[in-house]
C-alpha cells in the first residue's frame, strides 16, 4: 500500500467508519467526528486528502474549508454532504473545494473521486492504461484502441468510456453519468446520456465490444463482461 493519509471529518460515526473501510486498501484514514477537532487535524497533521462533511457540530465544513485555505493549506478537499443544491456546491468550490459528492453515494463513486484527486495531486501513482476485453485507453495521450485498431472518439465520448472503465462492473445511474460528464450546472438535457451511450456502442461495434455496455432498465448502465466474472 502506498503511504497515503486521508482525513475524514464526518459526525456520523458509522458512515465515517464505512468510508475508512472503503479506502483502507490504498490509504490510512484518520477520522474526526466534530468540526473543531477536524479543523485542528487538518491544520496540524499532514494529509494527502480531506473528506469533509458540511453539517458538523462545533464548526461547519464551510468554515473549516475557509480557515484552512486562509492558512495556505492546499490539501485537496472532497466535500461529502447531503446538501445537493447548486448554490451549496458553488459556495464550496468558491471556498476552495476540489470536488463534491452528495449523500447517499455509491462506494465505487467515492473511491473513484478520491483516487482521481490523489492522482491529480501526485499522491497516488497514475495507472495510465485502462483495459477491458480488447479495449485499451491511454490516459496520457487519450488514445483509444480495440484489437490494436484506433477508435476515434470525440471529447465527451472519450470521457464517457473512461468513466465506464473506471467503474466497470458497477451500475451507474443516468444522473451519476450526467453529473460526472456534463456537470450539474449543464443546460443540456439528461437524455444526452442515452444519445452518447448509443454513439459509443456504435463505435465499439466493429471490434465486437459494444455488448459490454448493458442497459439496466429504469436505472442506468453497467460496463461488464460476464465472461470475465
Amino acid at each position: 500500500m502506498q503511504n497515503i493519509k486521508i482525513l475524514v471529518v464526518e459526525d456520523d460515526e458509522n458512515l465515517a467508519s464505512n468510508i475508512a473501510s472503503f479506502l483502507a486498501d490504498f490509504a490510512e484514514v484518520d477520522i474526526e467526528n466534530d468540526g473543531l477537532s477536524g479543523k485542528f487535524a487538518a491544520t496540524e497533521d499532514v494529509h494527502d486528502l480531506i473528506i469533509l462533511d458540511l453539517m458538523l457540530p462545533g464548526m461547519n465544513g464551510y468554515d473549516i474549508l475557509k480557515s484552512i485555505r486562509a492558512d495556505k493549506i492546499t490539501t485537496p478537499v472532497l466535500i461529502l454532504t447531503a446538501k445537493a443544491e447548486l448554490d451549496d456546491k458553488v459556495h464550496g468550490f468558491d471556498l476552495g473545494a476540489d470536488d463534491y459528492l452528495t449523500k447517499p453515494f455509491h462506494r465505487e463513486e467515492l473511491q473513484a473521486r478520491v483516487k482521481a484527486l490523489l492522482k491529480r495531486s501526485g499522491a497516488l501513482a497514475d495507472d495510465s492504461i485502462l483495459k477491458m476485453n480488447s479495449i485499451e485507453v491511454n490516459l496520457n495521450n487519450h488514445e483509444v484502441t480495440a484489437d490494436n485498431q484506433s477508435i476515434a472518439l470525440n471529447g465527451k465520448e472519450y470521457d464517457l468510456l473512461v468513466y465506464l472503465l473506471q467503474n466497470k462492473n458497477t451500475i451507474l445511474t443516468k444522473d451519476q453519468i450526467f453529473e460526472r460528464i456534463w456537470g450539474f450546472d449543464s443546460d443540456t438535457s439528461i437524455t444526452v446520456v442515452e444519445v452518447y451511450m448509443s454513439n459509443l456502442r456504435k463505435k465499439l461495434r466493429p471490434s465486437k465490444n459494444d455488448y459490454l455496455i448493458k442497459t439496466i432498465r429504469n436505472v442506468g448502465y453497467i460496463f461488464q463482461d460476464e465472461n470475465q466474472n
